[in-house]
């Protein structure tokens, strides 16, 4: 196992329950989580009627997702989900500055090998406003919970639908909580 998985793994302040590495294997020699990146999600909402909604992104091959990336030169984490959100769904917005959980994340291709790995640290963006996004593919919509999750867990395999379940879960609850 490599010193980021394992510090990762080991590492008490996340706010969310360590990932199990036994379901996903040791990361391969050519997995991300060797080379020291660390992974930002912006999970876009805003509420309507008292419900919270949900601002997802496609992918270039037609998954949902939520708008995320490498930390490169940001000046924090929660910097760089904002830059994500701004690229991916052209949301200007409030981003917490501590991660709500962190999740497992990999490319649908690479699944059933578990290749390429990665976590990510997901930071609530309550958006303020929408601009059409750099990359016109991504198509940002809102979805409802109960939808967010059912696009979410499309294509995906068990155990990474429920790591993205897991996450409007938490979502909702912080957002309900306030």
């Amino acid at each position: 196992m490599g010193i980021l998985t394992r510090f990762l793994l080991q590492r008490d302040w996340l706010p969310s329950a360590r990932p199990d590495p036994s379901l996903f294997g040791p990361p391969t020699i050519r997995s991300p989580l060797n080379l020291g990146r660390v992974y930002v999600a912006a999970v876009c909402y805003r509420v309507r009627n008292g419900e919270p909604e949900f601002l997802l992104v496609r992918t270039r091959s037609g998954h949902w997702t939520f708008p995320k990336g490498a930390v490169d030169r940001d000046a924090s984490n929660a910097d760089a989900a904002a830059r994500e959100a701004y690229e991916e769904a052209g949301v200007r917005g409030r981003v917490e500055r501590v991660p709500f959980i962190s999740y497992r994340h990999c490319k649908p291709r690479w699944q059933s090998s578990r290749r390429n790995v990665v976590v990510v640290h997901a930071h609530l963006c309550k958006v303020q406003r929408l601009v059409p996004p750099g990359e016109e593919y991504r198509d940002p919509t809102w979805f409802s919970v109960s939808k967010a999750k059912r696009r979410l867990q499309k294509l995906r395999t068990s155990e990474f639908a429920a790591e993205l379940v897991s996450v409007i879960e938490r979502a909702t609850e912080h957002i309900l909580c306030r």
